[in-house]
């Protein structure tokens, strides 16, 4: 067996929140709530398990997703129709403006819990 990532654990102030947030963002589904934790599983069967902790516990944490084209339209429209701030590099530097890098498109953005979320539409280090 080759070695998966199969699941994660991500803390959050209000699991359920910062769960629905990023599933609507990204287009997924939420799963049931199991034990402490709510899931949203991605297309390559990733769970991302959201559990809620005190939010002084919280380490802010950074997720990026490898999304098409498509996808990233659609997510882009979503961040934008909610007002949510976005930026084209890590450091929120350059707010209200998307990357190109590596052929493709990419930006970054704060959830609930002020995780670092990312969506780009290139690996690194590839040429489209």
């Amino acid at each position: 067996m080759s070695v998966e990532l199969n699941h994660t654990i991500i803390h959050a102030r209000d699991k359920r929140e910062s769960a629905e947030f990023l599933a609507n963002i990204l287009g997924l589904e939420v799963g049931a709530e199991w034990g402490p934790f709510i899931p949203v599983q991605t297309s390559n069967s990733v769970t991302l398990d959201f559990a809620t902790v005190p939010a002084g516990s919280i380490t802010v944490q950074h997720y990026a997703f490898l999304i098409s084209d498509a996808e990233f339209d659609a997510a882009f429209a979503r961040i934008r129709e909610q007002g949510i701030t976005y930026y084209a590099d890590p450091h929120q530097k350059q707010p209200g403006e998307i990357n190109r890098h590596y052929g493709g498109r990419g930006l970054y953005f704060m959830d609930p819990s002020g995780h670092g979320m990312e969506i780009i539409t290139q690996p690194y280090d590839t040429e489209a």
